[in-house]
């Protein structure tokens, strides 16, 4: 984990017992795949979308006035992007996360593959067949590690270094 959590902490004891989680507002000790966003501005994820509501107030009172949901815009998850997250969310809290069959159905997971050896190479993770793991020393360097998973930023520049773009 990234975030320093005192040993009596439950996020620590999460992390100990293999029961962190993480969700866009940051790491947590409850496992939830559902986020209820409320009021102006908020965010709702179902694990397969993310809403967020109307920013402005005129706009959210003018929606909940009409009896509509305040929500100005959305994004649905593809199964790609679940596969992806689901790696990444392994990765952040267990410091480990394993492939299988599933995700041969997405080729440009190759190219994150790719990404990771040149991690390997500098031994901030360690590869075998269908799983990664991000030794001790290199957990300080995971959200770097998770950017290899990012297809949207590989696609974006594809022979770009990651890990320049979080220092």
């Amino acid at each position: 984990m990234d975030h320093f959590a005192l040993k009596s902490d439950s996020l620590f004891q999460s992390l100990i017992n293999g029961k962190l989680h993480r969700n866009f507002m940051g790491y947590t000790a409850s496992k939830t795949r559902l986020m209820i966003g409320l009021g102006m501005s908020a965010i709702g994820d179902s694990w397969y979308a993310f809403a967020q509501n109307e920013k402005a107030v005129p706009e959210y009172e003018a929606r909940a006035n009409r009896g509509e949901l305040p929500v100005f815009r959305g994004h649905l998850l593809t199964d790609e992007d679940r596969v992806i997250r689901q790696h990444i969310l392994n990765i952040m809290c267990h410091f480990e996360t394993t492939w299988d069959k599933q995700d041969s159905q997405f080729p440009e997971l190759v190219q994150c593959l790719l990404k990771l050896e040149e991690m390997e190479a500098d031994g901030l993770v360690e590869l075998s067949e269908q799983k990664l793991v991000v030794p001790e020393v290199a957990r300080p360097f995971v959200r770097n590690i998770c950017m290899a998973f990012d297809l949207r930023l590989i696609r974006n520049s594809p022979d770009s270094r990651i890990f320049s773009m979080t220092i």
